[in-house]
């Protein structure tokens, strides 16, 4: 009986160390993940050299906060090279989207109204880069939302003409890049 005792409490132990290390394990996570947020949020540099991937998605989107589209669609556009599956790519897509949407929405109108070609542009590789981000990962509802949000806010004609051109690509890098 005392051996199958101290059997028994030999085992209780090494489970307990077991999740001891584990919650020690987790927490250093945690405390890591908040650091690593903490300064995304205060756009210092990130303390973790070690994920460059994440680094690079960071540097494009404070380039987009700070409205330098131009330069967070490049950085995008190399984080795409380096995206290691579809899930990435698709949300990488969503985010050239994005850069995409605010600049085209950032330029000025013609004096009749319509969009300065710029714009047309730029809203038209917006709409190629949140469908492309849907085809990759359709579950992702940010770039359905936003595809539709661009949608409504586009005008009809400029909707009906890119559905005549839908072969047409509209630069040299593929459909769905800026």
């Amino acid at each position: 009986m005392a051996i199958g005792l101290k059997t028994k409490n030999a085992l209780l132990s090494v489970l307990m160390l077991t999740g001891v290390i584990g919650s020690a394990y987790e927490a250093t996570q945690l405390w890591q993940i908040e650091r690593f947020n903490t300064a995304l949020k205060h756009n210092a540099t990130l303390p973790l050299d070690q994920y460059p991937l994440t680094e690079k998605f960071a540097a494009a989107y404070r380039q987009g906060n700070s409205g330098e589209y131009k330069h967070a669609i490049q950085t995008y556009g190399q984080l795409l090279e380096m995206a290691p599956d579809n899930e990435m790519q698709a949300r990488v897509h969503y985010n050239v989207g994005n850069n995409l949407l605010r600049f085209g929405l950032s330029r000025r109108v013609n004096d009749d109204g319509s969009l300065i070609e710029d714009a047309r542009y730029a809203l038209m590789q917006a709409r190629a880069s949140y469908e492309q981000a849907l085809r990759l990962n359709p579950a992702l509802l940010p770039a359905r939302f936003n595809l539709d949000l661009l949608l409504s806010i586009l005008p009809a004609r400029m909707q009906q003409s890119e559905k005549e051109q839908s072969g047409v690509q509209l630069s040299n890098l593929p459909i769905g890049l800026p």
